[in-house]
């Protein structure tokens, strides 16, 4: 039973009031209820980035995320990392609400630490279980209609077994040898099914970085979203690596023939 007039609500008719109820004083910090406004979940996401690209290599996974985070259609933080380690094994890519993946870093890092504080088991985290576990906080937060804006790839090496697995923030869940979220699961997918499936357990690291890169460069011709400073993540049985910012070789000759751009108009 709640004790509390103040989260009563008003009386029916304010002329007559026989408890002397209202108006009284008001307590504060009181839990958010309907006759207050009710509790107020994210309707959509703010700060986003956009696509994250991965594929499977014949040595591990590498992955790929450009750093520009956008306020709406804002280019507003250039330095964001959107690739985070987990664990020795294990690397999570998010494209969304960037204050949501910052979320999900927080809970990553304290499920790290509370697994090295108990090594007598002899167990340690694998991108496996950081997928399950994900998938499990974004089912969640889903059926609480109060969903984490992202979707997230899962890429690592454990065991000598490669791991590659996608969920979103309804906690959708599934596995490919190439994937991508954001814009780039419309424009980079094609490209990357094209250039490595079939070929996973041949294709080297220089090769999937150049794929990757191409990939990366096409997204940025055509998503507005994106920018032309990125990271890749490169994980294999050594451990997991992250590059610092690196940036695209591009090139804009080939818009002069564009109808509508500059002189061309006809």
């Amino acid at each position: 039973m709640d004790h509390f007039p103040t989260n009563w609500g008003r009386p029916k008719y304010d002329g007559f009031d026989t408890s002397a109820t209202y108006p009284i004083h008001n307590r504060g910090n009181s839990q958010a209820t309907a006759s207050n406004g009710g509790m107020q979940h994210t309707q959509q996401p703010i700060v986003t980035g956009t696509s994250v690209l991965a594929v499977k290599y014949k040595d591990g996974i590498m992955m790929a995320a450009d750093n520009l985070a956008s306020y709406g259609s804002l280019a507003r933080f250039k330095g964001v990392q959107r690739l985070h380690p987990v664990g020795d094994y294990t690397v999570v890519g998010a494209s969304g609400d960037m204050s949501d993946f910052q979320y999900l870093q927080h809970i990553l890092d304290g499920l790290v630490i509370s697994e090295e504080t108990n090594p007598q088991d002899g167990h340690t985290l694998g991108p496996a279980e950081i997928h399950e576990y994900l998938s499990q906080v974004m089912y969640g937060r889903r059926t609480d209609m109060d969903p984490l804006w992202n979707s997230l790839l899962v890429g690592g090496v454990k065991d000598g077994k490669r791991f590659l697995a996608y969920v979103d923030l309804l906690g959708v869940t599934y596995s490919a040898s190439t994937l991508a979220t954001g814009y780039g699961a419309y424009i980079a997918q094609p490209l990357l099914r094209k250039a490595v499936e079939g070929k996973e357990n041949t294709l080297t690291e220089s090769e999937a970085r150049t794929i990757l890169e191409d990939a990366l460069r096409v997204l940025f011709y055509r998503d507005a979203r994106s920018i032309n400073q990125y990271q890749i993540a490169t994980i294999t049985a050594n451990g997991v690596d992250i590059s610092g910012s690196l940036k695209l070789e591009t090139t804009w000759s080939f818009a002069e023939g564009i109808r509508g751009y500059g002189a061309q108009t006809q």
